[in-house]
């Protein structure tokens, strides 16, 4: 098997682990009986427990050059998620939580990154090897749903286990990537942080992210205030990952070099769009059907992220670059989006969530229109050339 395609193959069950872990957390702490509140305080400590790991692990990266080797961490994964979807208590819930936090979480953006830099030495387009991961999250959502509903909660700990230990037998046969052959400096790296673009940057990915996060979050809960079951859960996460694919596979040829802020602006007008069509949605099929807007918000979105951050990283920062974003996105969002977002969902429902939802995606909006007016700066080569 190839490079790309042995890669190809580790995304598709990586990402279905994601799946998981991420889509059916939720459905599966409520069926136990623990509620949303207590559910959204689970999420966001486990996303504040992110914040420290995952920046952890990308340094370590950098510093040891080294990728494939800390993807050994889906290891002890395995073990914590096979555990976790037979927790039945508040306290054993959250344990767990934090240890997935600290050991399955960071390998995301050690993921992404392996991909990036793959997909540019074997000159293949990123699309076309993150895709797959996309469409084995969709595969998994959509059967796993039907799963559930027939063998019921219990068999989750043990579908996790045997995708996990798949994706684990791909991670040995993975090609790790060249680290760059500049020394890691930490006077470059907070260079490049202080710089007032990066932080208007980072400040949207934040914005943008808590909704979505809110989303991925919440929606299982939604669709079941709504009238909806598991299988509609599974569906609507089959909906959103299957036009990810879709949208992974042609991305490459949408966002260009240089139009990056334009297309995450455009995508966070969408990402408005999407929520305030959620809230005033009358059924859980209606719910389902809007997942479409997916491809044109997240992956739209996080790809033109991605791209702007590697135009703008120093070279030898790559991975901590990439992490620092997947906390942002994925860790400071989530401390906001679980825990307020549980608290607003049991207060004042679904509906009032996701106007709030879109409320903060058009102020993502607004800020993305301010930064794409800026005058254009090669960050990256500031970064440098103040570094030597």
């Amino acid at each position: 098997m190839s490079v790309v395609n042995r890669l190809r193959a580790f995304n598709f069950l990586y990402f279905a682990m994601f799946a998981l872990f991420l889509s059916f957390l939720p459905v599966y702490a409520a069926k136990v009986g623990i509620s949303g509140t207590h559910i959204g305080f689970v999420l966001g400590v486990g996303s504040f427990v992110s914040i420290v790991s995952q920046p952890l692990w990308g340094m370590v990266s950098d510093r040891t050059k080294t990728i494939k080797k800390l993807l050994l961490l889906l290891l002890v994964s395995i073990l914590c998620g096979t555990l976790l979807f037979q927790a039945d208590r508040v306290w054993s819930l959250l344990l767990l939580v934090v240890l997935m936090n600290v050991f399955f979480l960071p390998t995301d953006p050690l993921v992404e990154s392996l991909n990036f830099q793959t997909s540019a030495r074997e000159q293949v387009g990123y699309g076309s090897v993150r895709m797959f991961g996309a469409l084995g999250y969709a595969c998994i959502s959509l059967t796993a749903g039907y799963a559930l509903n027939s063998w019921g909660m219990g068999s989750l700990s043990w579908i996790f286990l045997g995708i996990g230990c798949a994706a684990l037998l791909q991670a040995f046969g993975l090609a790790d990537v060249q680290a760059s052959a500049s020394r890691a400096s930490f006077r470059r790296l907070g260079q490049f942080f202080s710089q007032r673009e990066t932080l208007l940057f980072f400040l949207i990915v934040l914005i943008v992210a808590v909704p979505h996060k809110m989303n991925d979050t919440f929606i299982g809960l939604y669709v079941e205030q709504l009238g909806g079951d598991v299988r509609l859960t599974g569906m609507s996460w089959f909906v959103m990952t299957i036009v990810e694919t879709v949208m992974f596979a042609f991305v490459s040829r949408i966002v260009k070099p240089g139009k990056e802020t334009a297309w995450m602006t455009a995508a966070a007008g969408m990402y408005a769009l999407r929520f305030a069509l959620s809230s005033m949605v009358g059924s859980a099929y209606g719910l389902v059907a809007l997942q479409v807007f997916q491809g044109l918000t997240f992956v739209i979105f996080y790809v033109g992220a991605l791209q702007y951050l590697y135009r703008i990283v120093p070279e030898q920062w790559k991975s901590t670059g990439q992490t620092a974003m997947t906390v942002t996105f994925f860790g400071l969002s989530g401390i906001v989006g679980s825990t307020a977002g549980g608290w607003v969902f049991d207060e004042f429902g679904g509906a009032a969530l996701y106007r709030g939802m879109a409320a903060m995606a058009l102020l993502g909006l607004l800020l993305g229109v301010y930064l794409v007016r800026r005058p254009s700066a090669n960050l990256s080569r500031e970064a440098d050339n103040r570094g030597k």
